[in-house]
């Protein structure tokens, strides 16, 4: 697929100045050049040309707030000053794979200040004696070649990035450790809260058990006082029919 058919799909129907993130690799260019972009591309932070063909990066627009260009496995010879022109903030740049073969066609790239990983990885200049000590001294602000620092320590490329996300975790740790002390208080509070009323609760029932036990013992008492007094009754009842009946006997005789 051609380059600039390529970056048109990208778009995936946003407008040029909407596009933070561009990769379009293993498309061709169809004369070694830059196709499909502009300067309109204003927001482009990170591209990706990888194996598209490139011998040159004259035709690249002014991208000023690039700050990773991928553009490995191509067969650019040299004109990296461009860069410097259209790139100034580039921080990662990865060449690994063209055809650099001499110290002199990176030196350009000690305009870009803020460039702080280089990939020249198979590349022929890599084959030079000294080759990271040359790069090093001629590129000062350079820390990572080759995914290496200058004591041959590896680093992640990320490195930055993490430094950046550990330092925003901390403040948000401090925020939830100045939250979550109100928060706990809180917490106790209800729970303190929630025992009282659990207590009055349960004195309040304990008292209405007792109160409902008296009403049942003095119910109680009435209703055997009631059927004593109905034993009573009936007992003189009894002895006045039989009084009444000796009297009969009585008369009788």
């Amino acid at each position: 697929m051609e380059m600039e058919k390529r970056i048109s799909l990208e778009l995936r129907n946003k407008t040029p100045a909407e596009v933070a993130e561009l990769v379009v690799d293993n498309c061709r260019s169809s004369d070694g050049e830059v196709e499909g972009l502009s300067d309109d591309y204003k927001e482009l932070e990170f591209l990706s040309m990888v194996n598209v063909g490139l011998t040159s990066l004259a035709k690249l627009p002014s991208l000023p707030k690039l700050l990773k260009l991928e553009i490995s496995d191509n067969m650019i010879v040299g004109g990296l000053d461009q860069l410097s022109e259209k790139c100034p903030n580039l921080t990662y740049l990865n060449l690994s794979g063209n055809k650099i073969k001499e110290l002199s066609t990176v030196k350009p790239l000690k305009n870009l200040k803020n460039l702080k990983s280089l990939d020249l990885y198979s590349c022929e200049i890599t084959t030079l004696e000294d080759y990271r000590e040359s790069v090093f001294e001629l590129l000062p602000q350079v820390t990572f070649l080759d995914g290496y620092d200058h004591e041959d320590n590896e680093v992640p490329d990320s490195e930055a990035d993490d430094d950046d996300n550990e330092g925003l975790d901390s403040e948000a740790d401090d925020d939830d450790e100045h939250t979550a002390g109100p928060t706990r208080d809180g917490d106790e509070d209800d729970e303190d809260d929630e025992g009282s009323e659990g207590e009055e609760v349960g004195l309040s029932y304990l008292m209405k058990d007792g109160i409902q036990d008296e009403e049942d013992d003095d119910d109680y008492v009435e209703e055997e006082e009631e059927e004593d007094g109905v034993g009573v009754q009936g007992e003189k009842r009894k002895r006045d029919a039989e009084d009444e009946g000796d009297d009969s006997d009585g008369d009788d005789d």
